[in-house]
């Protein structure tokens, strides 16, 4: 098959998916294109069957916005045109699903075929936005396929704008090769925490969703008799705000603020827990990554998360803002080794069991070839 992905390639869980399911894809057999503005970086451009192709928005004083969804469209065509592309799979609806149908209505040969994969805020936030609302719900509608990351995401679909659209749910996944405890290195972990103190991950984009100042208001309350580290990975609007909490709290010499990093399987293996008190997730690829590390993982009963972490067995669920409750629960998991242990050895089952790459990749190539069958 020749695919062409549309997505973002920033750091966050739609660009991660499109890169990993486009590499798995291409090791098969199938010719994937890449259609962004720049490179998804968890893509390889020297996998064997890759190709980018960079959308070029040229900037005119009439323009006060430039038109990426417009280039990107047009770029699709292209692809389609010259690559005999078969199906484009946008990951999120705004722009990418938008510029794959249009790109479909302008091709003059036809056959080229839609399949939209919702990740969670296109539905949630810019879906739910007026400005997107209607514009959102019409590429949902057009698309030949629509898939989901969570049965979460597919409820809040209908409920939301496509009453009627069948969806199809098929779950991240992750690479347990890549991401295992056996990753770790103790020359990495002795960078940030000495041999007696433990070490929370959080990453994030450090959107308001993410709540990343109950991150540090957790730990801080969490560790206020035992010693650990907390390493904040990821960058964005609320990092200012975390830092700030950070110094009133006390905890700014035990937290290590590194940015965004695109390999952080090392880094997630010399942890010891990992911390999510999202507002809001569809699925939480973080979180798995985490689990599939050895992580156990304390986060929120909100949206698809309960559907990866196993509440009691592969980590702990709080209310959104609970922050008591979520700093109980990382302190429990700190001072208790063997329930540590037990659900870091749970956790890393689970992520290899019920979301590997396998399955999640069988599930889209049947999503593809139902679409091409006559």
């Amino acid at each position: 098959m020749k695919i062409a992905m549309a997505c973002h390639p920033t750091h966050g869980g739609s660009g991660v998916v499109a890169a990993e399911l486009g590499m798995r894809l291409a090791a098969r057999g199938n010719e994937v294109h890449f259609v962004s503005y720049e490179r998804p970086f968890r893509l390889d451009p020297l996998t064997r069957g890759i190709h980018f192709h960079e959308v070029e928005v040229s900037s005119y004083p009439l323009f006060r916005y430039p038109p990426y969804a417009l280039a990107l469209a047009n770029e699709l065509l292209q692809v389609v045109q010259c690559e005999g592309v078969e199906i484009i799979h946008a990951h999120y609806a705004i722009p990418h699903s938008l510029a794959a149908v249009l790109a479909r209505s302008m091709n003059p040969d036809g056959g080229v075929k839609v399949v939209t994969t919702l990740h969670g805020t296109d539905i949630t936030l810019v879906g739910s936005d007026p400005s997107y609302a209607g514009i959102t719900r019409w590429a949902i509608e057009q698309s030949d396929r629509v898939t989901v990351v969570s049965d979460w995401l597919a409820t809040a679909t209908h409920e939301k704008l496509a009453p009627d659209k069948k969806l199809k749910t098929i779950p991240n996944a992750v690479d347990c090769k890549i991401f295992s405890p056996q990753q770790a290195n103790p020359q990495l972990r002795a960078r940030f925490a000495a041999p007696e103190e433990l070490l929370v991950a959080h990453v994030s984009n450090f959107r308001p969703v993410k709540r990343v100042q109950d991150v540090v208001s957790a730990f801080a309350r969490a560790t206020r008799d035992s010693s650990a580290r907390l390493l904040m990975i990821g960058q964005g609007p609320d990092l200012s705000l975390a830092q700030d909490q950070a110094r009133k709290l006390g905890v700014s010499e035990q937290i290590f603020w590194l940015g965004p990093i695109d390999d952080i399987a090392s880094l997630l293996a010399c942890c010891d827990l990992f911390l999510l008190p999202s507002e809001s997730e569809s699925f939480g690829l973080a979180a798995l990554e985490a689990m599939a590390s050895g992580l156990p993982v304390v986060s929120t009963l909100s949206g698809g998360i309960p559907e990866v972490v196993t509440a009691g067995e592969t980590g702990f669920l709080a209310e959104v803002g609970d922050v008591e409750s979520l700093a109980e629960y990382c302190r429990v998991l700190l001072t208790d080794a063997p329930l540590r242990a037990k659900m870091s050895e749970t956790a890393r089952q689970n992520a290899a069991s019920q979301f590997g790459w396998d399955q999640v990749l069988r599930e889209y190539e049947k999503t593809y070839e139902e679409l091409l069958s006559p």
